[in-house]
């Protein structure tokens, strides 16, 4: 029926149903896949990051693009959401819409600990809109999932393919850890960074943050930092320029130097006066009549995660606000010990 539906169309039509025709075959995954690009695409832009080079000849300085990415439309208010190191470094940062538009952008807030940047533009609003947002706490391993961005510079980019495994980890522009992390067979290439996965529905899942691969394409394996933490991260970056983190009123040694003491833990260098962790009763390092130092508290948890370093004691501490009571665990002169305490905001 179809076939013979086409033949008269074409007939009477001249050929103008080639494209009706062409639909009618499509198949329910093809439809959807259309449907979702074509709702989705004017929400992703183009990121150029550029720099300021001093002209070897004429000693002048010029501007030049130092490189490029994808991000996309968070509200209507001009707010862009892309990847921390797609604007790292930048003088200026343009972008441009997908009616071809371009517009200088404002570095709101930067969060190198999550790899994400959140941008502003000056757009009128009937050139801006935005991704509605999903939950990346519903996706399972095998689920469809959508990448938009400008790989090599090539604007409106789809690629297709499902999510491959959850809960990856991968180390941030400052080598902190990313959690819950989304891995896809989407293929993913340089420019493709900031540029956001979507679920079947057309909803954000995840923005597209870097690939695994040998020879710097794609080889199957891309990640993604999950919706839900960009969820978290942007209204921060929105409001403060910087993931607001709640404080004990310590401080910490480095890793390495507990490393290299064999210490399991994060030692306290020092407490602060007036500070949760004084109130708590934690010690610092102090020195004995001999002036030797003698080590103080090791915290080794909070709340019964186990913090075996800074970075994890960090991340630990991000999930939750000030006015939190926690539990942190200790180790003082080699037993094991708990102290309850309120933690504070940080000072601005």
């Amino acid at each position: 029926m179809k076939i013979m539906r086409w033949l008269l169309l074409t007939l009477l039509t001249g050929g103008v149903a080639v494209a009706d025709a062409q639909a009618d075959f499509a198949t329910d995954d093809e439809r959807n896949t259309i449907q979702v690009f074509e709702k989705a695409r004017p929400s992703v832009v183009f990121v150029t990051n550029q720099q300021l080079v001093r002209d070897p000849r004429s000693l002048n300085l010029l501007e030049v693009p130092r490189g490029s990415g994808t991000g996309f439309v968070w509200d209507e208010s001009g707010y862009i959401v892309t990847n921390f190191h797609v604007v790292d470094g930048a003088r200026k940062v343009m972008i441009t819409l997908q009616d071809q538009s371009t517009w200088p952008a404002e570095i709101v807030g930067l969060a190198p600990e999550r790899d994400l940047a959140v941008l502003k533009v000056s757009a009128p609003e009937e050139h801006l809109t935005a991704l509605p947002l999903g939950d990346s706490s519903q996706l399972s391993v095998g689920r469809k999932v959508l990448a938009i961005g400008n790989p090599f510079g090539l604007d409106a980019t789809l690629t297709t393919g499902v999510v491959s495994a959850l809960g990856r980890e991968i180390q941030s522009p400052n080598q902190r850890t990313i959690s819950n992390v989304i891995q896809t067979d989407a293929a993913i290439n340089p420019g493709n960074s900031g540029g956001p996965l979507l679920n079947s529905q057309g909803q954000l899942v995840g923005v597209n943050t870097m690939i695994y691969s040998p020879s710097g394409a794609s080889a199957g394996i891309g990640f993604a930092i999950p919706v839900n933490t960009v969820k978290e991260v942007v209204p921060q970056l929105i409001a403060h320029g910087r993931i607001v983190r709640p404080v004990m009123g310590v401080a910490l040694a480095p890793d390495h130097w507990a490393h290299q003491s064999g210490i399991q833990g994060v030692p306290i260098l020092r407490v602060e006066a007036n500070s949760p962790a004084a109130q708590a009763g934690l010690e610092g390092l102090s020195r004995n009549a001999w002036g030797q130092i003698v080590l103080g508290d090791v915290i080794v948890g909070i709340n019964k995660k186990v913090t075996p370093n800074q970075d994890q004691l960090m991340s630990a501490l991000e999930r939750h606000k000030p006015g939190d009571k926690v539990e942190v665990h200790i180790v003082r002169n080699g037993k094991m010990a708990q102290r309850k305490l309120t933690l504070a905001a940080p000072r601005e």
